[in-house]
């Protein structure tokens, strides 16, 4: 599990080196002013387009691969590999609709801003999880009341 995290991380950090320019977001400009959705935007994109095209390769890998291994112990790992990739992809196809609802609300103006309190998200969280629908606050909140009814 911390393989996918890290190569999630890995994916958005290339994306962010893959945008450049000399602009980072910061905290003494106006919120969410038109440079910094135009940034976000951008690394929202590129990010997409980073885990598409790991896909493409895996289901290139996929279907290039050898249907049959000979040996037992062989046939096994190949299959645990490859069952270990189809989640990542999967996991990464729900991430996909995450940034693609990230993206209809830069257009709808509402990027930035918690859905729970309307509050501002804050830069920093946001280039951390660029995907961010809620203030650190909100989404423990969040959290504590998922672990409540998970523990009835």
């Amino acid at each position: 599990m911390a393989t996918v995290l890290s190569d999630d991380i890995d994916i958005l950090a290339k994306a962010r080196r893959a945008i450049g320019g000399d602009y980072t977001p910061g905290e003494d400009e106006e919120y969410m002013s038109e440079a910094q959705q135009d940034y976000f935007q951008r690394l929202l994109l590129e990010w997409k387009k980073l885990i598409l095209s790991a896909s493409a390769g895996t289901l290139q890998s996929l279907q290039d691969g050898p249907l049959r291994e000979p040996d037992l112990n062989d046939r096994a790992s190949s299959e645990t590999d490859w069952g270990i990739e189809l989640r990542t992809r999967d996991r990464q196809r729900k991430l996909i609709a995450k940034i693609d609802s990230a993206l209809r609300r830069i257009d709808e103006g509402e990027y930035g801003y918690c859905e729970v309190t309307g509050d501002p998200i804050g830069i920093r969280r946001l280039a951390a999880r660029p995907i961010a629908t809620m203030t650190v606050e909100a989404q423990e909140a969040h959290e504590r009341r998922e672990k409540v009814s998970r523990d009835d």
